[in-house]
């Protein structure tokens, strides 16, 4: 697992050891940072169910401004940790252990509104459309965010949750991925 674009082009991220995470793999996170594009460069990043932060880290070494790094598990945390210290991302980094599920009201402590969010909860547990429920009654989006979800192809997203319109949705292998943007 490494950072496939930007200033940290190449570098190597540490993994999560002895859990049942399944990483953003480097093809797919090149092909979703082609979709962005533009969009990436002064974002404030939201990464939820962040796992290593590799999201995160990547919209970072893309110019991203800032990322906010999500996750309950302990070893996540470490490993998300760790891997913004070896890219030296610890002034752009804000890293949180919380239960995304049990909602996003914490994320209005935070000094900005997020421009990108990446979604990547563990497959077919019914997490995504809680999420992003919480995610629109937290009021913590720009009035141009993207979303960013990373599903397995099983699970059915709505066209809308609350003011998140689906806007896009792309196959690769057994993951889906579902781009949503905020309706003003």
């Amino acid at each position: 697992m490494r950072v496939t674009g930007g200033t940290l082009k190449g570098r190597k991220l540490h993994p999560l050891r002895g859990m049942t995470i399944r990483p953003t793999s480097d093809y797919l996170k090149e092909s979703i940072f082609s979709i962005l594009a533009g969009s990436v460069e002064d974002a404030a990043v939201l990464d939820l169910f962040a796992g290593t932060g590799s999201l995160g880290i990547e919209a970072l070494s893309r110019r991203a401004a800032t990322a906010v790094f999500v996750d309950s598990a302990p070893q996540a945390i470490k490993t998300v940790i760790q891997n913004v210290q070896t890219c030296s991302l610890e002034a752009q980094s804000t890293i949180l252990k919380r239960n995304v599920l049990r909602g996003l009201s914490f994320l209005g402590s935070i000094d900005y509104l997020f421009d990108l969010i990446f979604i990547d909860p563990p497959y077919d547990k019914g997490c995504v459309k809680k999420t992003l429920q919480l995610l629109g009654h937290s009021r913590s989006t720009s009035d141009v965010a993207t979303i960013v979800v990373e599903h397995s192809k099983r699970e059915t997203l709505p066209e809308k949750v609350d003011c998140f319109t689906l806007s896009d949705q792309r196959h690769y292998g057994k993951t889906l991925v579902s781009f949503y943007s905020t309706v003003l």
